[in-house]
């Protein structure tokens, strides 16, 4: 049988001038739902994790839905802290748009 695709992490650096370092930032993490529960989710976060130790990153950082209770439980239950006084800023289509040309 063929290697067969079940799941992939999606990451880049960011920099904090908080912290004053740079960061990995989880853009994506996908696993089949055949393959939950398996243990390869913990393990591509773990490997994310020690990339970041390796690297010498401030933070691991990404986001999560506020409806999707297993995500954050998975990801509390690792030990991540879920910062509730922290919203995602969007610009995107028409806006982005409109504000890209204010600056011409």
């Amino acid at each position: 049988m063929k290697d067969a695709f079940v799941g992939y992490a999606l990451f880049f650096h960011n920099y904090s001038s908080f912290v004053g370092k740079r960061g990995l930032y989880l853009e994506d993490v996908y696993v089949q739902p055949s393959q939950r529960g398996s243990g390869l989710g913990t393990a591509l976060l773990q490997r994310l994790a020690a990339l970041a130790v390796e690297r010498q990153c401030g933070r691991f950082e990404w986001t999560v839905l506020d409806w999707n209770q297993q995500a954050i439980s998975f990801y509390e239950k690792m030990g991540a802290s879920v910062m509730p006084d922290w919203r995602v800023v969007r610009l995107a289509g028409e806006a982005l748009e409109r504000l890209a040309a204010a600056s011409a």
